[in-house]
């Protein structure tokens, strides 16, 4: 291999302070491409970045906010009962409610995403797991869980118990009647998984209305989620999206 040619590698730091700032742009960028993807919906979804110092608090979107508006400056950081302790704008209670609690119990998690993209949500209003019909659906096979209940408007922190308690090790939950939630090693993976999960869920709503799609074997679809579902991949994948609305949209990193 030539000396020239560079593998991607995952970012390093030498601050905590470099850290915070790569983490928060990359959110940016995360809710830039949701609004792009046309994963807004009012004041609905929300992503959240575990801060490097503070493993109990998190940098969030301000509830209210357009994702198309935000930049790594107005993001706002919440404790772990819920206070503004960065920021003046409130934070979005569902938004505390689920992550906090998914936070909590999966410390190997840096970041996690949600919102009501139209096609995850008509997804979750059947109850079920994505079947392996596509490559790209792989990265989730064995790796994603339902969330089977829905009891309204995610406020109450018992009911993020109750949802971080479904998603289990997984990379991803299905949230019944409600829409997608994934997570990752970084804002990049969580937010590239959630990109690929809604499009696979667009995927097998359009095969099925057009037949009986055929299954990929599960014995190569384990083999694929290795290739495709990996946390460096998922990192990785989410490079170009990330330097293309950088180019785009630049004032995201202020």
């Amino acid at each position: 291999m030539s000396d020239t040619v560079r593998l991607p590698q995952l970012p390093a730091f030498d601050t905590p302070e470099e850290e915070r700032n790569h983490r928060k742009q990359r959110l940016a960028a995360g809710f830039r491409l949701f609004s792009a993807f046309g994963f807004d919906e009012g004041v609905a979804g929300h992503i959240t970045a575990r801060d490097p110092e503070r493993p109990d608090h998190f940098w969030v979107n301000p509830f209210g906010m357009h994702f198309g508006h935000i930049r790594a400056s107005d993001l706002i950081l919440v404790n772990d009962r819920g206070d503004v302790v960065e920021g003046d704008r409130p934070v979005n209670a569902a938004a505390f409610a689920i992550h906090s609690q998914v936070h909590a119990a999966r410390p190997d998690v840096v970041a996690a995403a949600h919102s009501h993209s139209v096609h995850g949500k008509a997804w979750s209003s059947l109850g079920r797991l994505l079947d392996p019909i596509t490559q790209d659906v792989c990265a989730f096979f064995e790796d994603h869980a339902v969330f089977d209940d829905y009891t309204g408007v995610v406020v109450d922190v018992e009911e993020g118990k109750r949802i971080a308690h479904a998603l289990g090790d997984h990379k991803a939950a299905i949230l019944r009647n409600h829409g997608l939630l994934t997570v990752g090693h970084s804002v990049d993976e969580a937010v590239w998984w959630f990109i690929t999960m809604e499009r696979s869920s667009q995927a097998q709503l359009l095969a099925s209305a057009a037949g009986t799609p055929v299954l990929i074997d599960p014995e190569m679809a384990r083999k694929t989620r290795g290739q495709v579902g990996s946390h460096l991949a998922g990192w990785f994948s989410f490079q170009p999206l990330f330097d293309r609305i950088v180019r785009e949209q630049p004032d995201l990193l202020e």
